[in-house]
């Protein structure tokens, strides 16, 4: 008899400032990626890519007036994004969306000289990687 698989990623909830904004440049990318709106309510909205959904929230319990993706928590996160044409297409896109490009300089290798990804920050200091398939 088999169950649930045990240790996957169920979702990720990510507590936002501004959630018209947020809604803005997340739900592009998400989008973009492959991902399709789940949820909706006037505080929140989820996006999901298989069994994993991804919430975006502005909690009224929200403490703090920014996130520091260099202290202590969250630092990113890494979506693959398709073959190293579509990183740079959504790289081209992306500030139209208010995602700015990290590591600018090393791009498409920040990762590493066998890497090629992306690193772009939206206006609330979130990162996010997109990494290119082999």
């Amino acid at each position: 008899m088999t169950g649930p698989a045990t240790g996957g990623l169920h979702h990720v909830e990510v507590w936002v400032r501004d959630l018209a904004g947020a809604i803005r440049s997340w739900g592009w990318l998400l989008g973009e990626l492959g991902w399709a709106p789940f949820q909706e309510w006037p505080a929140g909205r989820s996006w999901r890519h298989g069994s994993v959904y991804l919430v975006l929230e502005q909690s009224p319990a929200l403490s703090g007036t920014t996130h520091d993706r260099l202290a202590p928590g969250l630092n990113h996160l890494a979506f693959t994004a398709g073959t190293p044409a579509e990183v740079d297409r959504l790289v081209a896109a992306a500030p139209t969306y208010g995602w700015a490009p990290l590591f600018a300089d090393r791009y498409p290798h920040a990762g590493g000289p066998g890497s090629y990804a992306a690193y772009l920050e939206d206006a609330w200091g979130y990162e996010v990687e997109l990494v290119a398939s082999p």
